[in-house]
């Protein structure tokens, strides 16, 4: 059997590297730009890595197609799937969680994603790689300006310490008028945790931690209205509102 030959001269190479490159510097200043962790240098390297990778396995098919005796037997495929799995091991160490709060998802889909495009890049398929790069962007910068507009569920807790001689006494006056006044802003209550404690011979001190739950805009996080009122009721020493941040 005669083996499969193919010619890559420097020029070729160039190209593809040059191309592979400004795609890297484009999605690399947008989210350098933004102060995300995969910035200008990561996706260039990534891209750069990916688009070498697949010019070695172009490279190296004049190799590929050799008799069974022969001491070559190479499969041409497992060099760029290699690279994406490498890329994976990366990206999965972007990926951070905090709580119920995962962020860095949207930097390991892009450092995957510009590999990707190296190998494209890399293969000599400039038309793909340019409509992926394009396409990266549009997400990545165009849909930037649409999620903050767009509604999504939002979490906060809410803290509410009261102190009064009676041991049993709710807020503001029952437990219901107080998950009334808060569903009445439109949240709702996911988890009520209580515990009472003494603080005196005949002062107690009653806790309240709330898990809120709602939807609205990633940058409408005002302040309810409802905590000025909590915060005028009678034997109320400290109401505390604290957003948690969703993940991005």
């Amino acid at each position: 059997m005669v083996g499969l030959q193919f010619t890559l001269e420097w020029s070729d190479m160039a190209w593809r590297l040059g191309a592979a490159a400004a795609a890297g510097v484009l999605i690399g200043l947008n989210r350098g730009e933004r102060g995300k962790a995969a910035g200008l240098r990561t996706t260039l390297l990534v891209i750069l890595a990916a688009a070498l990778a697949m010019i070695l396995g172009n490279l190296l098919i004049p190799t590929h197609g050799k008799a069974a005796d022969s001491f070559v037997q190479l499969d041409m495929m497992r060099l760029p799937l290699g690279i994406l799995t490498g890329i994976g091991f990366i990206g999965a160490g972007t990926i951070l969680k905090k709580s119920d709060l995962i962020i860095g998802v949207t930097t390991a889909a892009t450092i995957w994603y510009v590999s990707v495009l190296g190998l494209c890049f890399g293969a000599g398929q400039f038309a793909l790689g340019a409509a992926g790069t394009i396409l990266a962007l549009i997400v990545l910068a165009g849909l930037a300006w649409i999620e903050p507009i767009l509604k999504q569920e939002q979490r906060a807790i809410l803290e509410i310490v009261i102190e009064s001689g009676d041991r049993s006494l709710p807020i503001p006056s029952s437990e219901g008028e107080l998950r009334a006044l808060i569903q009445s802003s439109g949240r709702r209550i996911v988890s009520c945790d209580t515990d009472v404690e003494r603080v005196g011979d005949q002062l107690f001190r009653r806790r309240f931690v709330l898990e809120l739950r709602w939807q609205a805009r990633r940058r409408h996080n005002l302040t309810p209205v409802f905590l000025k009122d909590l915060e005028s009721r009678p034997g109320v020493t400290r109401v505390t509102w604290q957003v948690i941040p969703t993940s991005g």
